[in-house]
Parts: structure tokens; sequence; C-alpha cells
């Protein structure tokens, strides 16, 4: 991974890390929706999610759009793929260590 990209997985990881903004990224994956529908199924005001929304926009996870009056929010899947490669190398070290768990636990 390249120093360039350490920031915005920094700020993916950051913004990923609170089950609100994750519970957003979900239900914006169904589709686009505005501040009020993403603050109906929370216990918090919609200034409290809009907060949330400003740090997953700094992270590039969502993008608001102007349609009228209305400024509907969608998510932007850029950053997670970024996120995901860098797992995925993670999880090939970690398959490859099970594997060889396995042969050793066979060869007995």
């Amino acid at each position: 991974m390249t120093a360039a990209l350490a920031p915005s997985l920094d700020a993916t990881f950051a913004a990923l890390a609170d089950p609100t903004r994750r519970a957003i990224l979900a239900r914006l994956a169904k589709g686009e929706a505005s501040v009020k529908e993403l603050a109906e199924p929370f216990a918090m005001t919609q200034p409290a999610i809009s907060k949330h929304l400003k740090v997953l926009e700094r992270a590039g996870l969502v993008e608001r759009g102007r349609d009228a009056q209305r400024r509907p929010c969608r998510l932007a899947a850029g950053p997670m793929r970024a996120a995901s490669a860098w797992l995925g190398d993670y999880r090939r070290f970690w398959t490859e260590s099970y594997d060889r768990l396995d042969e050793l636990l066979s060869d007995e």
C-alpha cells in the first residue's frame, strides 16, 4: 500500500468505527435517502445524523446530490473497495496459515 493511500484508509476505518455510521451506510446501500429518512430509525435528532453524514462525506463514503430543494445522500463505494482490498491481504495471510495448519494436523 502506498503512503498516499494511508490517510484515506484511516478516514474510512475511522468512519466505519461507529455503529450509527455503519447503519447509515447499510441504509444507503439500498438507495439514496434524505437526512430526514436516514434519521427515522434512530433515537437522535436530524442535526446529530448530519454530523455523522459529515464524517462519512469527509471519508468519501457518502455523496450528497441536489434534487430541487431536496439533497439526497448516496453511497460512494470507492473507499470501501480500497479498505476491502487492504483487508484482503490479511485474509489471504490467515487463509494460508489455516491451510498450513490443516496440512500439519492431517499429516499426524
